[in-house]
């Protein structure tokens, strides 16, 4: 790690010898187990060395990123070297910005107990392989899983002065499950990734059970469905889904000003005032907070060396605060806000959620089944679709349930469809539970070329009126 710190330093010098106004390196030092099992069966698994440095340079407005994996002075220097050439050819019509200069010394890690260095190959194994054995006694006929642990230092460093050092630890887990049904197949993606040490895997059986017993009992329903206008009771995960495509990727200040929208869609923001605009009822606060543990979005500095924070999307129904780096803070006029992030150390850092979440209301659960007439509770999803501005909207019901006159029935509703604009979704909530629970950890694609970040969603349950079924 000295030694890349070094090269790292090294690359900042040569881009202020060369002209560069701006000059930023983020180094990656670390190592990764990853295995792939079909129903069981290894199918390939490789230990990888997780190194290398990605530089972004700044020169008269002009921006170039460029990374290397050889960690030499000479690879360095040709790196540096044909990045100064693309900053300064590139001459773009509105010239880049990050702002007044940023100057931060800090030291974080990812809290941990075991660490993954520690757990040897044999150990990794043989859980996934217990955790699938448990698929096979809920008629799972198909399983296609993932698995990688990753371990990592990081340095972010500038020529401004900021110097950030990370330790990285996280776990992904993710199992594409089948289960040949009733009427036909049902499948489950399940997602249990993770900022933790090898701890974190002791509530895998039981979190992987839950799903397996959810995919059984979903893949033997009736065809029982529901037409009309109807009102719904919404569990977390599909909270967390809502909140994240419908408010956190529009909050996102590169899709609002339009830097997005060839490669991962615009924003219905765009149209929208800060502070004024109206798009939900005073009960839909939503917030986005890195900075909470375990969660896989979970960091205290962001990528470009700016202290994060929760950041209050919606507030009270109203749009409020947008996703933003040091760029678009600067077009805004507000600064960053802590949300630049890079899939690894050869992608460029932007704009990125992190842990999206609606803020707990004043309800329980009960109560706010109680006073529906007739409805569905909705636990969990099976499908979703939004459009390229986040604004038309669709999400369908896996393991849902009908509430007859405020009680919760055992009739099972076949795949039910929510499908409404953000702010007709927004504007239907009139209660949202006191509770606060993470329920839906996914990984979130964005950008050319496509980069995909751990992130975390959740809330509480919500209540939603007059939703007409599609």
């Amino acid at each position: 790690m000295t030694y890349g710190k070094d090269l790292a330093e090294y690359g900042i010098r040569v881009s202020q010898e060369n002209d560069a106004t701006y000059a930023e390196a983020r180094l990656i030092d670390g190592h990764r187990t990853i295995f792939f099992l079909q129903n069981g069966t290894p199918m390939s698994g490789s230990e990888l060395p997780w190194q290398g440095i990605g530089f972004r340079i700044l020169i008269e407005g002009g921006l170039a990123f460029v990374s290397v994996d050889n960690l030499s002075k000479k690879a360095v220097e040709n790196a540096i070297l044909s990045g100064i050439k693309m900053a300064k050819a590139s001459n773009p019509a509105e010239k880049i910005d990050f702002g007044e200069p940023i100057s931060n010394v800090a030291k974080w890690r990812v809290p941990v107990k075991e660490k993954l260095t520690n757990i040897d190959t044999d150990t990794m194994l043989n859980l996934l392989q217990e955790m699938d054995k448990v698929a096979e006694g809920y008629n799972i006929s198909t399983r296609a899983t993932i698995f990688e642990a990753q371990s990592a230092s990081k340095y972010i460093v500038t020529s401004e002065g900021t110097k950030i050092d990370a330790e990285l630890s996280m776990l992904k887990y993710y199992c594409i499950a089948t289960s040949k049904g009733i009427l036909d197949s049902e499948q489950r993606f399940i997602d249990l990734t993770r900022s933790t040490g090898w701890e974190g895997t002791r509530v895998w059986l039981d979190q992987y059970e839950k799903q397996c017993k959810q995919l059984e009992k979903v893949s033997k329903q009736s065809d029982k469905r529901l037409t009309g206008v109807v009102d719904f009771v919404v569990s977390p995960e599909v909270v967390g889904i809502i909140c994240h495509e419908n408010s956190g990727h529009p909050s996102e200040g590169d899709r609002i000003m339009g830097r997005e929208g060839a490669q991962a869609g615009e924003s219905f923001w765009r149209d929208l005032k800060l502070g004024e605009s109206k798009i939900g009822t005073e009960h839909v606060t939503i917030c986005e907070d890195p900075t909470i543990p375990g969660t896989g979005g979970y960091y205290l500095w962001d990528d470009e060396g700016v202290k994060a924070r929760n950041r209050i999307l919606i507030k009270e129904g109203v749009v409020n605060e947008p996703l933003l780096n040091r760029e678009f803070g600067k077009k805004f006029n507000l600064g960053s806000n802590g949300a630049a992030r890079s899939e690894n150390y050869n992608k460029e850092p932007i704009i990125r959620m992190a842990n999206t979440y609606m803020q707990p209301g004043d309800f329980t659960l009960e109560e706010l089944i109680e006073d529906i007439k007739h409805g569905i509770y909705m636990l969990s999803f099976t499908e979703w679709n939004i459009d390229d501005r986040r604004y038309q909207s669709k999400y369908v019901g896996f393991e849902c349930y009908e509430i007859i006159n405020g009680e919760v029935t055992h009739t099972m509703i076949r795949r039910p469809v929510m499908e409404l604009t953000s702010v007709g979704l927004f504007s239907s909530i009139d209660g949202v539970s006191n509770e606060l629970v993470f329920d839906f950890p996914g990984i979130c694609g964005k950008s050319d070329p496509s980069q995909g970040v751990p992130v975390y969603a959740g809330g509480g349950c919500i209540r939603m009126r007059d939703i007409r079924l599609g």
